[in-house]
């Protein structure tokens, strides 16, 4: 009878926990349902630094923090605005990118005309593939992709390697190059110009800095302040999915001699990762140096890129998802491995960022590791109504040893919207069962 009382109150316990996670769940929910419009903008000419987009777009939070478009922050947006039931301004989004890429030959950084020395991580072709998944209009998702493919030109001509994989880099001027090493040593919280460093090294590292920037992550430990000479492993997961999405339009589209063009240049890609990314000794995948020809020596969470595009045959999937022994704590997965680096980069533990969550539960989803995409999912919903209660917000990111904004830090972190959201519904959804 004593035995049958303790678990009958462990799980009213239990009962009682779950019934407290869906309010707080629910709650995040509201707030960010009732928040999608206050992240809304409409500029449709351009106005000073401002490039004027033919439709309303999202801007990552709410406030004049940052108050453009972003480009891969709007990938993660997106992904919360289909699910939220706005699916119009997730296609608005869109076409305004198509838009830049159509005018610049590349989607910048962001709609401002300081950004059009960089673009960011690619993820355009996977948001014409989720638009078109709900409308299934063939002849936008044919405009769309010869667009798309100017792009994808932009990466195989501006940011191609001698060995066929990409890096990240910049056209940026001496001007900005110069203003880099300043910034970049503001934000690593040292002065790189009193360090006794050349001329050259300094404007190397000044170009490093700014690739940096185009990576999305900045600043990192993955690249060793020599972003520029590196192959990253999710650059080119997201170039393989690219290849695998025009595949899949030009079939769409009846053109089969394309589609076979493109199967053709993924399983180049897969090939090449595998040759210089997987670390056969070590079992995982890295970033490769194609400079020294050498792989980096951090573990990140930008190898579930790989399961998220599909990359790795099933015996290498489970080698990436071992990384989880080095990249998972009590809410959920650091961006980089806990090691002595020698900066504290915002990038890197005990930081955990919104879209690398996004990317690991779905490449787990993926393989099939739904015991380990629930148990991720699970932590990162306990982070952010943490962190909600206490601060009614949602942040860029979090620490995933206590769950609360107490992180590694470079500026004053802004209360993000966008991404962090689109994250958060994303994970709701798969937890209760939907998409």
């Amino acid at each position: 009878m004593k035995i049958q009382y303790l678990t009958a109150a462990v799980l009213a316990l239990a009962a009682c926990v779950s019934c407290k996670t869906r309010e707080d769940t629910s709650a995040i929910r509201a707030f960010i349902s009732e928040s999608w419009d206050s992240t809304i903008h409409y500029n449709p000419a351009d106005t000073g630094t401002l490039i004027g987009l033919p439709y309303p777009y999202t801007v990552p939070g709410v406030g004049d923090t940052f108050p453009e478009m972003y480009y891969w922050d709007t990938f993660f947006t997106n992904e919360g605005l289909v699910l939220d039931g706005r699916l119009e301004q997730a296609k608005n989004n869109t076409d305004d990118m198509l838009y830049l890429v159509g005018r610049f030959g590349m989607m910048p950084n962001g709609n401002r005309t300081w950004y059009l020395d960089r673009s960011q991580p690619p993820y355009l072709s996977m948001m014409v593939s989720r638009v078109y998944e709900y409308t299934e209009d063939r002849e936008w998702l044919a405009h769309a992709y010869d667009v798309l493919k100017k792009e994808y030109g932009f990466w195989m001509t501006e940011r191609i390697t001698p060995v066929g994989l990409n890096r990240y880099s910049s056209s940026a001027g001496d001007a900005l190059v110069q203003e880099f090493v300043d910034t970049g040593g503001r934000r690593l919280g040292t002065d790189f110009r009193k360090q006794g460093l050349t001329d050259a090294e300094i404007y190397t590292l000044g170009r490093n800095f700014v690739a940096e920037a185009e990576s999305g992550w900045d600043m990192n430990p993955r690249f060793d302040r020599r972003c520029e000479d590196f192959c990253p492993v999710d650059l080119n997961s997201n170039l393989y999915l690219y290849e695998k999405n025009f595949e899949r339009f030009a079939d769409i589209l009846g053109l089969p001699d394309e589609a076979e063009e493109w199967r053709e240049a993924a399983e180049g890609r897969k090939e090449r990762i595998m040759k210089y990314c997987y670390d056969p000794d070590k079992g995982q995948f890295y970033d490769y140096d194609y400079v020294n020809d050498r792989r980096s020596d951090v573990v990140s969470a930008a190898i579930f890129s790989l399961l998220y595009a599909g990359v790795p045959d099933k015996e290498y999937a489970d080698c990436v998802v071992r990384g989880l022994d080095r990249l998972e704590y009590d809410y959920g997965v650091a961006v980089c491995e806990d090691k002595p680096y020698d900066y504290a980069y915002q990038w890197s533990f005990p930081n955990s960022w919104p879209p690398a969550t996004y990317i690991t539960i779905a490449g787990l989803r993926n393989y099939g590791y739904m015991r380990d995409a629930r148990r991720i999912a699970r932590k990162y919903v306990a982070m952010v109504t943490k962190s909600f209660g206490l601060t009614g917000h949602l942040w860029e990111k979090y620490n995933v040893m206590d769950g609360t904004t107490n992180v590694s830090n470079e500026y004053e972190m802004p209360t993000m919207l966008g991404w962090s959201a689109g994250t958060f519904i994303y994970v709701d959804e798969f937890l209760k069962g939907n998409k």
